[in-house]
């Protein structure tokens, strides 16, 4: 069959290797120059298949009314006359019970586990080098009510069997040795030890090179018009250069996936919620992470790339802006430089990009009401842990393959209520 994928990140280059496995003639369009030029560029770096929570919880509306006094908000709003940011915001507070949080969370582990099966398979296959460690992920908390709040997420990890290990200090300190420098602002932490780092972008350039060598063809500087859809079929997609005719279609723009399907009565709650992060040369290595540490007080994720480290974090809810506020970049160099002063920040590249948020944190994937027409978008701040995952879910389902997990509550259909 032959299968066009609208965008080229880590989720689009994906889709494309695992399509081809299958035998499918695949075509990836992309308006950049090259792979994942967007918001797989500089993410955290972070692969958290335990560490993988729905931003909407219980207390989250009172902490963000706080949050908005904070100096180092980890939330940050900037409201605009939006209907899709408001109906967002709205569909993002009714998720935050106990009840659909548990729901939420279960869906997202279920993915997450079975990515992480799929990205070592990758790398089995490919022996893809993306300056990757496979040292789990330290959530850490600066205070006893953020060490007691961990209790509803320790209760979710144990019901789905992933590992974790509720640490003190001293055992925080052990996972990372460099932290021992700051014991004193330590209360505990969270360690989920099959959590794994990586650099993105290296992934997926060298992934779409595996994926050209299998037959796939990338066609860059391409913008993306419209869908063509007859009789409630999709039969391609217009582009500046013209028609791109098809026998089935995936759309992985990230948040830019609703602006193409909506048109079409797909309703898809995709919202941008902007990211930002340092890339840091290290210049001290005993007071750099070995792997990723989440600074639970600002929710940063500060995470080791070879001789770099990444911090990333924040989540700004101000539409399709992509511009570099100073106020974000002092966010992240204060929760690296109060926790691993062992990176230059003089030196550091600032960087932000556009996350495909769900209101329920999990995302969409799979068929929709047009025939042929396929979704694989919505991952937010997890694209890259769930990249593999959700590849081979998405190339199980085009292929007319029962996939290895329960998928049905991750299509789109489970917003037509």
């Amino acid at each position: 069959m032959k299968v066009t994928i609208l965008g080229a990140g880590v989720i689009g280059v994906t889709s494309a290797y695992y399509l081809a496995k299958a035998g499918h003639e695949v075509t990836v369009l992309d308006r950049q120059p090259g792979p994942a030029l967007e918001t797989s560029f500089a993410n955290a770096g972070e692969v958290s298949f335990g560490y993988c929570s729905p931003w909407a919880a219980p207390g989250i509306p009172q902490k963000a009314l706080k949050w908005i006094f904070m100096e180092h908000a980890p939330l940050i709003l900037r409201p605009k006359l939006d209907m899709a940011m408001l109906s967002w915001m709205l569909q993002m507070l009714r998720n935050c019970t106990s009840e659909r949080y548990a729901l939420n969370k279960s869906r997202m582990l279920r993915l997450a586990d079975y990515a992480r099966l799929a990205l070592a398979e990758v790398r089995a296959e490919t022996n893809v080098d993306y300056d990757q460690r496979m040292q789990g992920t330290l959530q850490l908390f600066r205070t006893q009510a953020q060490l007691d709040a961990s209790a509803k997420d320790v209760k979710a990890l144990a019901a789905d069997g992933i590992p974790f290990e509720v640490l003190d200090p001293a055992g925080c300190i052990r996972v990372e040795p460099a932290l021992a420098h700051v014991r004193e602002k330590i209360v505990g932490g969270l360690l989920t030890p099959k959590d794994e780092t990586g650099d993105c972008f290296k992934f997926t350039n060298i992934l779409s090179d595996k994926a050209t060598s299998m037959g796939v063809r990338f066609e860059w500087g391409v913008n993306i018009k419209a869908l063509d859809v007859q009789g409630g079929e999709v039969k391609g997609v217009m582009t500046d250069r013209g028609l791109v005719s098809s026998d089935a279609v995936v759309v992985a723009l990230g948040s830019y996936s609703p602006l193409l399907v909506n048109p079409h009565g797909i309703r898809l709650p995709v919202y941008p919620v902007k990211g930002y992060s340092l890339t840091i040369p290290i210049v001290n290595e005993s007071r750099a992470p070995e792997s990723t540490v989440m600074d639970e007080t600002y929710k940063i994720a500060i995470t080791r790339l070879g001789d770099r480290i990444r911090v990333g974090g924040m989540a700004e809810i101000s539409g399709y802006t992509n511009d570099l506020g100073h106020a974000r970049r002092r966010t992240l160099e204060h929760s690296v430089t109060d926790l691993f002063p062992g990176g230059d920040v003089s030196k550091a590249s600032f960087w932000s990009g556009l996350r495909p948020m769900t209101p329920d944190g999990t995302p969409v994937i799979g068929a929709t009401k047009v025939r042929n027409l396929y979704l694989n978008t919505g991952h937010g701040t997890l694209g890259w842990t769930m990249s593999c995952g959700s590849a081979k879910v998405l190339a199980d389902i085009v292929s007319g393959r029962t996939p290895e997990i329960e998928t049905k509550d991750l299509a789109a259909s489970r917003y037509a209520a």
